[in-house]
């Protein structure tokens, strides 16, 4: 015999019970039904689905208007928060860290403990491993929020040593 677990009530603003919708009660009885491990592999599938795509490409040679593209880039012609990113990312994938780093630094610098925290979540999720997580506090985001929006301002503007951000 098995037992079907109903997540809690949604609660209000004022504490009022709140009725689920369909979708909600449909996604709540598949996450539920779902193995442990699903959750995951799906985010590992589409991580591998973008560096897949990343790698087909080849955003190293393809220009303006070509995809992928910036939107931002293609409008205002400033490089937005995220431009080279996706090259970065290419440049990692083949090796090559000066090129990455050239293409955007503080991308670089997050791969790391991005990747470390997919896979201590991903064991923690999956088969209920007890990696240490990596605690990082609003203080440290914060930190990293401003550092990559100085980053963005100083890689457009038009003069040295600052153009060498532009990329």
């Amino acid at each position: 015999m098995t037992t079907q677990v109903q997540p809690p009530m949604a609660t209000g603003p004022f504490g009022a019970p709140v009725q689920r919708d369909r979708m909600t009660r449909l996604m709540d009885r598949i996450a539920a039904r779902s193995p442990r491990w699903l959750a995951p592999a799906a985010a590992l599938t589409c991580i591998a689905g973008a560096l897949g795509y990343t790698i087909w490409m080849d955003p190293t040679v393809s220009q303006a208007g070509e995809a992928p593209s910036c939107l931002v880039k293609l409008t205002t012609g400033f490089d937005c928060p995220g431009c080279g990113g996706t090259r970065a990312a290419w440049y990692l994938l083949h090796g090559d860290l000066p090129a990455a780093a050239r293409h955007h630094i503080l991308f670089v610098f997050a791969v790391p403990f991005l990747i470390y925290m997919y896979v201590a979540w991903a064991a923690k999720t999956a088969f209920g491993w007890r990696v240490p997580q990596l605690q990082v506090s609003p203080k440290t985001i914060a930190y990293f929020l401003a550092a990559w929006g100085v980053f963005t301002v100083l890689r457009n503007l038009p003069f040295a040593p600052f153009t060498w951000f532009y990329v």
